[in-house]
């Protein structure tokens, strides 16, 4: 039998090193378009007429939201789930 041990997830340095991280995105049709959000970041969601303005404005509002909760406690930002 053997045994597999994962190394514990270490904590980014950097907003930038936060930014690079791979979060789940949601992606919610709409009538006229869609609603993304990143449902470990709570509050981190937006919209777009088309997938791709939807995705494109996902990862400006991750950037954001990263920037702000990063400036004022950046141990309370959530690492991705595996």
């Amino acid at each position: 039998m053997s045994t597999i041990f994962q190394q514990p997830q270490l904590r980014p340095d950097s907003l930038e090193d936060y930014v690079s991280l791979n979060y789940l995105v949601a992606v919610y049709p709409e009538d006229k378009g869609f609603t993304v959000m990143i449902p470990q970041l709570p509050g981190c969601m937006s919209q777009g007429e088309t997938l791709d303005e939807a995705m494109n404005n996902i990862k400006k509002a991750k950037r954001l939201w990263l920037s702000v909760v990063y400036a004022s406690d950046r141990h309370a930002i959530p690492l991705p789930a595996n």
